[in-house]
């Protein structure tokens, strides 16, 4: 008989045909003539009832199948009389994979916090809430491509391993297979690099953005999507120290078009997961934020609000609202602010554009007024900025002055300066984080959550 998906048997609307299904048990329950068993394949958030007529199934049998136990199913797809499902199969052969001891097993037929579930992350795809989770992670992987392949962008393949700090932050995982406990010292009694496999001190990257540049210089649009590494100490709901952003690139592109970009692009993810994630959405709208549907139909619904920076500042002065932390020109928003703005003035999305130059990337378009650049920061209800990009610096005195001025190593930056010598263009791009997307489309509030392995200060587990 043919193996199907539970999805598949669900949407098809087909009965009365022999089948052959395999999954999760996650619950047995019964009398002495009959057991019902509650199925579940990881392909959509319903279980399939299997009924058992305990004569045909020898208990040897029977008494291996327990919460967590892995089994295939023989049987006949029927009608069910029951209410809440419309097809039942009965069962005519089992065969028990993998069994589950009820003593030890921990997803027991229970509510289960999510910090227990950070605990056993290797067993917690297997529940409804990251069954449910994981759907729509793969929903907005594929949505991604979709959107970037419709719209002309190229899929460039950055480096994970670089000498380069994209971020001028320095806060970077060294790549290396000298010896730790015996390092090769120079004259100078400093770490000789040039013994080491790449001749040089490389990192886990931080951004694929100059790399990306380098691409939308020659093929117009790029974008790229993969890992990204901070070894930032910072134990948040909203940051882990690997995480994959999604960093579109386009020549030609000045703010304005980028912005049109990012709220094109975000509009599109989240109707996409309205149109093809409706069951887990509404799954995870009951479960865990009742706002959840209404916040992404505010998101798709409504036209991004364009604010510059010092305006907003002005709105948050003006607000007589007592911040946690106070805010005048020059600092940059915290996620309190970027609420507010959002939220409760505008009631809308916001773009926050032009910002004091001294709180941004070296690689940001200076404006005529010395002060701010064309950078740009996407606001969002409940979760704050969720892209930031900028117009990039096409001007090659320009970009080299910022450099120095900031103290950046030019032997490093060598080649992405050469860019703005030879055919230098007007050029745009943004990054948005993969996982912060995904705490807004599910409605969970912490990003170790949403990835699958989250690997944050002092855990590197599984």
């Amino acid at each position: 008989m043919k193996t199907q998906r539970i999805v598949e048997i669900l949407k098809s609307g087909v009965a009365d045909t022999d089948l052959t299904v395999q999954g999760w048990v996650r619950t047995k329950r019964g009398n002495k003539n009959v057991a019902f068993i509650a199925l579940n394949d990881g392909s959509c958030a319903a279980n399939l009832q299997i009924v058992v007529d305990l004569e045909q199934i020898p208990e040897s049998v029977l008494k291996n199948i327990t919460t967590g136990a892995c089994i295939r199913v023989d049987g006949r797809l029927v009608a069910s009389p029951a209410s809440g499902q419309r097809v039942e199969v009965q069962a005519k052969a089992i065969e028990v994979y993998g069994t589950a001891d009820p003593e030890t097993y921990p997803l027991q037929k229970k509510g289960h916090s999510l910090e227990f579930l950070r605990d056993i992350a290797y067993l917690r795809p297997r529940t409804n809430t990251f069954g449910a989770v994981l759907r729509i992670r793969h929903a907005m992987a594929y949505a991604i491509h979709e959107y970037f392949n419709k719209n002309g962008f190229y899929y460039f393949h950055t480096p994970i391993i670089t000498a380069s700090d994209c971020e001028g932050a320095g806060a970077m995982f060294q790549v290396t297979t000298l010896d730790l406990n015996n390092l090769p010292k120079n004259e100078e009694g400093k770490v000789d690099y040039t013994q080491d496999f790449f001749g040089k001190s490389c990192n886990l990257t931080v951004s694929g953005q100059l790399e990306g540049e380098l691409g939308a210089l020659a093929l117009g649009r790029i974008y790229t999507f993969g890992p990204t590494f901070r070894a930032e100490n910072s134990n948040t709901p909203r940051h882990a120290s690997e995480f994959w952003m999604i960093e579109p690139e386009a020549a030609f592109f000045d703010l304005e078009d980028n912005m049109e970009l990012a709220e094109d692009f975000l509009k599109y993810l989240i109707q996409y997961a309205l149109d093809n994630c409706a069951e887990d959405l509404a799954f995870m709208n009951k479960m865990w934020d009742p706002e959840l549907l209404d916040r992404l139909h505010f998101v798709v619904e409504h036209d991004f609000k364009r604010l510059e920076y010092t305006e907003g500042i002005e709105i948050l002065k003006a607000s007589g609202r007592k911040f946690e932390f106070p805010c005048d020109w020059g600092c940059d928003l915290q996620s309190e602010h970027e609420r507010y703005l959002v939220e409760e003035h505008f009631k809308r999305p916001v773009i926050l554009i032009n910002y004091p130059k001294d709180i941004k990337a070296f690689y940001m378009k200076q404006n005529v007024d010395g002060k701010t650049v064309r950078g740009m920061d996407v606001l969002f209800p409940k979760i704050g900025e969720i892209i930031g990009g900028s117009e990039r610096e096409a001007d090659y005195g320009k970009l080299h002055a910022r450099v120095q001025e900031l103290g950046m190593n030019e032997r490093e930056l060598w080649w992405y300066l050469d860019t703005r010598r030879w055919g230098s263009a007007p050029h745009s791009g943004f990054g948005l984080g993969f996982d912060r997307l995904l705490i807004f489309v599910t409605g969970l509030t912490n990003i170790r959550d949403v990835q699958p392995f989250p690997r944050t200060p002092q855990h590197a587990d599984f």
